[in-house]
């Protein structure tokens, strides 16, 4: 993602963020929520991965891991970044049965990727080592600092859409007008989603390529993207439901569509990648999920 478009999404998100505080407070409020909007850009900057990876429940992989499938996970993960030419990330995992994973981070330096348990259980290595590498894709596109920063705005623009039902806005003579605070409580989030999926649908596809150059063979991602879409549907990831607006951050829409919140997918459609993953395939003369790049190094356990 260029960085003037970068630039020009994040000041949306605040122009947002400023406006509702307007509707709200008036010239104070506006002057208030700048200065939050402006405290938060600067401590997304540096925090913003520790507290997405916070809230979506992961947990670090230690290096020193017994577990069979996450040691090999990890040293997948470690050997897709060397083929990258990227700094080996930091490899968490998350606890719940939705196959799904994400990465995070301001820049190549300070990147993490996560995946979960569920995704780790359902996939062949072949499959998750498409995954990492659509993930390593973003950290080395430098997605993943827009994702995260844009996540946390989104989050703070729904909170503070919810105090307009209760603090404002008020009509001219001072008293509460219920109507423009559900209209803002309503539109404000609405509008921070469209925003989210114009950074998210603008670089799936990319990073998609990406990622099958890095792996070496379209096909594990384009396997991996079917079976996460039908276990998006069949469970549920408690932590992405309690936290919607971090949703644009997963490879694939983890929200199964049992609240409001899916209304608008932050995802291009699932079938769109795969066909563009097997036209790729096709021009890199790849015709099996076995064939291109050797699978990456076997280790005994699950993945065995």
């Amino acid at each position: 993602m260029g960085t003037a478009k970068t630039f020009t999404l994040l000041a949306i998100m605040t122009g947002l963020f400023v406006g509702i505080g307007y509707m709200v407070g008036g010239s104070v409020g506006m002057i208030i929520a700048f200065a939050v909007a402006a405290g938060m850009n600067v401590f997304a900057w540096w925090n913003s991965d520790k507290i997405v990876l916070r809230m979506q429940g992961a947990q670090e992989v230690p290096l020193d891991t017994r577990n069979p499938m996450l040691r090999a996970f990890r040293e997948d993960v470690a050997r897709l970044a060397e083929r990258a030419g990227l700094p080996e990330p930091k490899v968490y995992v998350i606890d719940t049965p939705q196959p799904n994973a994400f990465a995070t981070g301001r820049d190549p330096n300070n990147a993490a990727v996560a995946a979960t348990t569920g995704l780790l259980s359902v996939l062949t290595r072949e499959e998750v080592a498409g995954v990492m590498a659509h993930e390593l894709a973003h950290v080395q596109n430098r997605d993943t600092l827009t994702m995260t920063v844009t996540a946390t705005l989104a989050g703070a623009i729904g909170m503070l859409a919810n105090f307009a039902m209760f603090f404002g806005p008020r009509d001219s003579e001072g008293r509460p007008n219920p109507i423009a605070g559900i209209a803002i409580m309503i539109l404000a989030p609405l509008a921070a989603g469209l925003v989210q999926m114009a950074i998210s649908r603008s670089r799936e596809y990319v990073a998609d390529k990406r990622g099958a150059e890095i792996c070496g063979n379209p096909l594990w991602l384009a396997s991996a993207l079917e079976k996460i879409e039908r276990g998006a549907r069949a469970q549920v990831n408690p932590y992405a439901e309690r936290t919607p607006a971090m949703a644009h951050m997963y490879i694939s829409n983890p929200l199964n569509g049992r609240g409001v919140d899916n209304f608008f997918s932050t995802h291009p459609s699932t079938a769109n990648r795969v066909e563009a993953l097997r036209r790729l395939a096709g021009e890199m003369g790849v015709t099996s999920i076995r064939a291109a790049e050797p699978a990456p190094r076997r280790a005994a356990g699950p993945w065995g």
